[in-house]
């Protein structure tokens, strides 16, 4: 099973070389993938699965596309 992965602005440099086609286990999370990738505990606090906001503990299914975004600030 694979999904195609996403990270934006800062977490950018976090995306794989196989974004894709990032292989994943059945019944695998958000989190896990997450943690795959070395997303730091907060460092995305916008989460997208197939352009719907989801939480991390989202399963996710062969062919999901999933989009990180960090915290944005303004001012």
């Amino acid at each position: 099973m694979t999904i195609t992965v996403k990270c934006f602005a800062s977490l950018a440099p976090l995306q794989p070389k196989n974004a894709g086609a990032f292989p994943i286990a059945p019944g695998e999370t958000v989190a896990r993938v997450m943690e795959r990738l070395r997303v730091p505990e907060g460092g995305a606090s916008l989460i997208f699965v197939n352009n719907v906001h989801r939480q991390p503990d989202t399963v996710l299914r062969d062919g999901d596309t999933v989009g990180f975004f960090p915290p944005l600030g303004g001012g």
